[in-house]
């Protein structure tokens, strides 16, 4: 079965048209901010380098726009660089969550709310898949919840770090959190519902077919 991209929601939004391109500006931007994960871990978890792994990782969240800023601008959007972009945020976000969780900087409690997400999506594109179609585009809810949980992980790190910031940090840092988590799950319900509607369009054509 052959694997089709899932139509995206607002087809007038593509500005290039997506290439089989690798070694372009945006792909480095992508395999650099990847680099970061391994090395924010190694920062944070084993020599507790905090202030070092704040910068890695406030720079390598807060950079997620330039990379697609970049293909649109230089027109350099690519199938790889479409699949890079979505896979570094959730490297970081997923890093950085267990991470904070083995230091105890976020309760258990709410990385167990964004892991569950993770698994309803990888359900979906289970699904997807079966029938021949690749993972979705990325919505804009799920990109600004994730621009909003890769801002709050920096200023909590700080607010833990730095008791003499704690109160004001951790309140920003929570805000962020918080509202981020609620995106990250909206998002995930919109994937489900664009997923089960392509599964009945498809068995309906099936139908159509065979009658």
């Amino acid at each position: 079965m052959s694997r089709r991209p899932a139509p995206a929601e607002h087809p007038g939004d593509t500005a290039t048209v997506a290439a089989d391109r690798v070694l372009t500006l945006p792909n480095l931007i992508s395999f650099v901010r990847l680099l970061g994960v391994p090395l924010f871990l190694y920062l944070f978890l084993v020599v507790h380098a905090d202030v070092v792994a704040i910068v890695v990782l406030a720079v390598g969240g807060t950079s997620d726009w330039v990379d697609g800023w970049i293909a649109r601008r230089l027109r350099q959007v690519s199938r790889l660089g479409e699949l890079l972009d979505p896979l570094a945020d959730r490297l970081y976000i997923l890093a950085t969550l267990l991470a904070f969780t083995a230091r105890e900087v976020v309760p258990w409690q709410f990385t167990a709310a964004l892991l569950a997400r993770e698994l309803l999506l990888l359900g979906s594109l289970g699904v997807l898949r079966r029938h021949g179609y690749g993972p979705p585009p990325v919505h804009y809810v799920g990109k600004t919840a994730t621009f909003l949980l890769l801002a709050a992980f920096p200023i909590l790190l700080l607010a833990d770090a730095a008791p003499g910031a704690a109160t004001v940090a951790g309140a920003i840092g929570w805000g962020l959190a918080w509202w981020g988590l609620v995106l990250y799950w909206a998002a995930g319900a919109m994937y489900v519902v664009q997923a089960r509607r392509l599964v009945r369009a498809m068995r309906a054509r099936r139908v159509g077919v065979s009658a």
